[in-house]
């Protein structure tokens, strides 16, 4: 049997996926929620947010001891953990862990009698991380772009623009408010990077794909960038791993893991590396003419791209592929967690908000919303505040279905950059389980919609990132399309084609959605009347 084992650490969980290649099965899947299983660390939605919004930080040792949970129940199932061949894991993209200069000697003489998290715990030079969500460093992100000169160099540079949630803005607001503390740190990591150095034993390179989300890395060389580098704090060269292409082999696991949970010592490990380039193999987008929308607490876009082109109007990213090749995406801050807002507020469940959705009117009788419950990244939007045109917040119906369509509609205006229209789109995220929003997707995207059974895609991606980079080391190279299908059910999964009386309807809503855009973040012409000759066009006879 040859094992394979993904690992992933999202911002509301840690997720583990065991495949048989040759059987070409999943043999056991879990997930550990961090709210449910970790409630002593106090996080919501597995994170700490300030009360404006903008901070948003989580715990390094929670992902430390939701590891150990996992690999606990691992042992529980009796799972063949002896036999796995290699390892390899997906994290939250674009967070940052500071440790100072005990943490590698730590991690090189950990004993299998105490826990990870009892042994790991003092070699932090700052306590918690910050991660995707965070919107604090606005300040940081013009500085770093005007010395890269501007907008469009910054993006030609480092694939990006620079964005609140990055790495290089972040590592630059840490130096300037806490200079002893970064004087005191000894490496920066990823959380890709982090967790990979904890299985590893040592300090872990950075893959070339979760690398490109940092503002640091040069999207062309795949290396650091000196100029990025000299525009967030000095000597920061110094504190970043290398770099790496993302299917090397970077050793074999540490002896602590072969100890207390049985892993074989032989058990190879290739670098972790972010969750959205993980997703991007775990949905099977290895070739062109296909698109990926990720259900998640964000949602996101994303695309495989042969060759490199980036969005120079400056929203949409560039990151590196786990193929070599690069991957073209949005994110959207107001995903799930916007979702779930409206959902609460009415005190529904899932099922009954389903259920509002397919018996309301694709275009919502003309209802529109803006859904800024938090701070926006696509559109660039700082203050949060939810516009409503046409009804209000005690409007049930009105609200279920506004929040929807905005998020498509957006999505769908926003990913034009990419210029490669898909002919199919795949669903994943735990949110793609529900039907009826893939439905108005389909009809706004007009494209059919794919939704496969697994939605963990970054563990599944993960997983067969191990896979691939094992028979490469023993010259079987597999085709990366066979590779991915074989573990797909492309046979099993749900097609959702778009229903074509809507096409026109959608097509006017884009329109009027982008104004009211414009409208209400550029002050733009108040698009009202375009509002009332849609409803009066589609709703009054």
């Amino acid at each position: 049997m040859d094992y394979f084992l993904g690992l992933d650490c999202s911002t509301q969980g840690f997720s583990g996926i065991l495949i048989d290649f040759q059987e070409k099965e999943t043999v056991f899947s879990h997930s550990i929620n961090f709210d449910i299983s970790l409630p002593q660390y106090g996080t919501q939605h597995g994170v700490y947010i300030s009360n404006d919004g903008k901070v948003v930080h989580s715990n390094p040792l929670m992902w430390i001891e939701a590891l150990e949970l996992l690999f606990a129940t691992f042992l529980q199932e009796d799972l063949p953990l002896n036999e796995i061949k290699l390892i390899t894991g997906s994290g939250q993209q674009h967070g940052t862990v500071y440790l100072n200069k005990s943490f590698e000697p730590t991690l090189k003489n950990l004993n299998k009698e105490k826990t990870l998290v009892s042994q790991i715990k003092g070699t932090f030079s700052r306590e918690t991380s910050p991660v995707w969500m965070d919107s604090s460093t606005t300040k940081e992100c013009e500085e770093i772009r005007n010395q890269l000169g501007g907008l469009k160099s910054t993006i030609q540079i480092t694939g990006s623009n620079t964005f609140e949630r990055f790495s290089g803005p972040q590592i630059r607001k840490f130096y300037k408010d806490n200079y002893d503390k970064y004087a005191q740190t000894s490496i920066i990591h990823l959380v890709s990077s982090f967790l990979s150095s904890i299985l590893l034993g040592k300090n872990s390179p950075i893959d070339h794909a979760d690398g490109a989300g940092m503002n640091l890395m040069n999207i062309k060389t795949k290396e650091w960038d000196d100029g990025a580098l000299d525009s967030i704090a000095p000597d920061l060269k110094k504190k970043l791993p290398p770099l790496t292409s993302p299917l090397s082999i970077i050793g074999k696991i540490a002896p602590f893991f072969v100890d207390r949970y049985g892993f074989s010592s032989e058990t190879l490990l290739i670098p972790w590396s972010g969750d959205n380039p993980s997703s991007l193999i775990g949905v099977g987008l290895t070739e062109k003419g296909k698109a990926a929308i990720s259900l998640g607490t964000s949602d996101t876009y994303f695309t495989y791209l042969k060759d490199l082109f980036v969005d120079l109007s400056g929203e949409g990213h560039v990151f590196g592929a786990p193929t070599g090749d690069y991957m073209g995406l949005i994110c959207y801050k107001n995903g799930s967690l916007a979702r779930e807002q409206v959902k609460d507020s009415f005190n529904l469940n899932w099922i009954s908000f389903s259920n509002i959705l397919a018996k309301t009117p694709p275009g919502n009788y003309g209802k529109i919303m803006l859904p800024y419950f938090y701070p926006e990244i696509v559109p660039l939007v700082s203050k949060p505040k939810v516009h409503r045109f046409g009804f209000d917040d005690k409007d049930l119906e009105g609200n279920v279905r506004a929040v929807i369509e905005a998020q498509f509609l957006s999505m769908k205006i926003h990913s034009e950059w990419i210029q490669e229209p898909p002919d199919e789109i795949y669903a994943t995220g735990g949110a793609s389980t529900n039907v009826e929003m893939l439905k108005i997707a389909a009809n706004i995207f007009n494209t059919k919609i794919r939704k496969f059974e697994v939605t963990n895609s970054a563990a599944l991606g993960a997983a067969l990132r191990s896979a691939k980079s094992y028979y490469n080391s023993r010259n079987q190279n597999f085709d990366w399309t066979e590779l991915v299908e074989n573990f797909l059910n492309i046979e099993e999964s749900i097609i959702i084609h778009p229903n074509k009386k809507y096409e026109i309807l959608y097509k006017d809503m884009l329109k009027i959605y982008q104004k009211y855009e414009n409208y209400i973040l550029r002050n733009g012409e108040d698009p009202e009347l375009s509002r009332q000759f849609f409803i009066k066009k589609y709703f009054k006879n």
